[in-house]
């Protein structure tokens, strides 16, 4: 009696399933539908990313990080519709074309120091805002700065200021740039 009653469980999850398989979600990849996002990575955050405010999950001020390595290399802002969590946090893209390159690899978009300024972070060991519209690529990696002036002192010793801020930035802890 216990095995005709596993069968005919069996029998009925599969007539409520259907017999059609669905297709496989993409190696790395996961769409989420259900939440608005495009793409789901997963992960852990591995360290403080620049929000406007504490608890927001937006990224780079909405900023398509992979707008800054096309060939125009102008940044230009992304639309809720192409959203990817990466790590906890959201990054919008102007386009399929660019969330998809993101998911395929995007570390290598995301910008260094989580989008805050690359200087403050190296010179200071301070968290500070990083602007989307001052910018460098250095060796394939984005960093921001704070402003125009700001990235002058930054110009003048990159390697200097990369080499301290990647010693400094793993210290700092997700949510200590905000006030309570």
């Amino acid at each position: 009696m216990k095995k005709s009653l596993i069968a005919l469980a069996l029998l009925a999850t599969t007539a409520a399933c259907g017999t059609a398989e669905a297709p496989a979600p993409e190696a790395d990849a996961v769409v989420a539908a259900d939440s608005g996002l495009f793409a789901d990575l997963g992960g852990e955050a591995t360290g403080p990313v620049y929000r406007e405010s504490k608890g927001d999950t937006l990224a780079v001020s909405g900023f398509d990080v992979v707008s800054y390595f096309t060939d125009e290399g102008v940044p230009v802002e992304g639309t809720e519709e192409f959203t990817v969590r990466y790590e906890g946090y959201d990054y919008r893209f102007a386009s399929e074309e660019n969330a998809n390159s993101f998911i395929e690899d995007p570390a290598k978009y995301a910008p260094a120091y989580g989008g805050y300024c690359a200087w403050a972070i190296g010179a200071n060991d301070a968290l500070a805002p990083g602007d989307p519209n001052v910018y460098k690529i250095v060796d394939g990696t984005l960093y921001l700065n704070f402003s125009e002036s700001v990235a002058d002192r930054w110009n003048a010793d990159i390697p200097g200021f990369i080499a301290k801020a990647d010693v400094n930035y793993p210290t700092h802890s997700a949510d200590e740039h905000y006030q309570d």
